[in-house]
């Protein structure tokens, strides 16, 4: 087999699934032709897709304007998501039928704003599974999101948990799949179609360390802060394969290369945005397994014994569930998702209230 590029090699030697970190159908498109099996959606990522590809959705805005003249902003921009994602589904649809729907999904995710409410999740997750049979839902693990992963998978509902950084997070996100699976089990409701993720978003907890050293003026060994998602992940999926769960780890938030080379040949998927993808393809580094290498004692010792907040990241129990609202990642990320959600909002009322001091 003639491999295109290294993404495509790793997709094809080894378990390590990707995604495309983006509805854009172009960047989804030079996944799919580089081994990529899925996608993944999210308040900035559509942002940022719409300003890229405006020229294929304005006209489109304008008609779920036109044709819906009481809707708010908030209708038709939860509308203009949706589209987006059904959008990616059927350049999917291909790879989920090949995979028999164990692959070839994409995820969009439940409104950043409803972290705190798990009927709303619910409902919301809900009404997402019905857009397309290759949809995947995402949800926030919060303490209200792991009560809606429950309750969503039981409703069948395939989900990736997101807004999730530590150990801790994981294990939460398994249990409740695991009960949401057990109690459509005896019921004798299906499950062989059922493929749960859970997003540790490695490089936003590497932020969060960064954040921590300018913050408290600390001096560290260079580039000690780059393992800490690593370690962090490698040590979820340790646990994950030790108590048997059904859900599969997801990378997210790439920053660096270690984000995708020390998790080659795990059995996980690295969800890459289009920019990294050109670069991992255009590098020279080894595909080869290094997934089951442990990270340095030394680099872990070092960031558990220097942040108090890592121990939280890494440690089984380090966060109860009531603490997972409040932990640092968490709470810069769901601003951050709030934020693009507002951002998206406001492109959305460009169109329906236009500026008239502009021409």
């Amino acid at each position: 087999m003639e491999y295109k590029g290294p993404l495509h090699q790793m997709a094809c030697t080894t378990p390590t699934d990707y995604w495309n970190d983006s509805c854009s159908i172009q960047e989804l498109t030079y996944a799919i032709e580089r081994g990529g099996v899925g996608a993944t959606t999210n308040p900035t990522i559509v942002a940022e897709v719409l300003k890229k590809e405006m020229h294929l959705w304005k006209n489109r805005i304008n008609q779920i304007i036109q044709q819906n003249p009481t809707w708010s902003e908030d209708e038709i921009a939860w509308q203009l998501i949706e589209e987006m994602a059904v959008s990616g589904a059927k350049v999917l649809q291909p790879v989920f039928e090949d995979n028999q729907g164990r692959k070839g999904r994409i995820s969009i995710q439940t409104n950043p704003k409803l972290y705190r409410n798990t009927e709303q999740l619910v409902a919301q997750a809900v009404h997402f599974d019905s857009l397309a049979e290759n949809i995947q839902v995402k949800i926030p693990a919060t303490s209200a999101g792991i009560k809606a992963i429950e309750e969503a998978t039981y409703l069948g509902v395939n989900i990736n948990a997101t807004v999730s950084f530590t150990v801790s997070q994981a294990l939460a996100v398994a249990e409740a799949v695991e009960n949401g699976l057990q109690r459509r089990v005896s019921e004798g409701k299906d499950v062989s179609k059922m493929t749960p993720v859970c997003t540790i978003m490695v490089g936003r907890l590497d932020d969060w360390m960064q954040v921590l050293v300018k913050r408290d003026n600390m001096i560290l060994n260079p580039g000690i802060v780059h393992w800490a998602g690593v370690a962090a992940f490698k040590k979820a999926y340790q646990l994950y394969q030790k108590k048997g769960y059904h859900t599969r780890l997801l990378v997210a938030a790439i920053r660096h290369h270690y984000h995708w080379s020390e998790m080659i040949g795990g059995d996980v998927i690295l969800t890459l945005p289009y920019a990294w993808q050109v670069k991992f393809n255009q590098s020279d580094i080894e595909v080869k397994e290094r997934f089951s290498n442990p990270v340095d004692t030394n680099i872990i010792d070092e960031l558990y014994n220097r942040f108090s907040e890592y121990r939280k990241a890494y440690d089984e129990d380090g966060l109860a569930l009531k603490d997972f609202d409040r932990y640092g990642a968490t709470l810069r990320t769901l601003r951050t998702f709030i934020g693009s959600y507002q951002e998206l909002t406001g492109m959305i009322r460009d169109f329906m209230l236009p500026n008239p001091d502009v021409k």
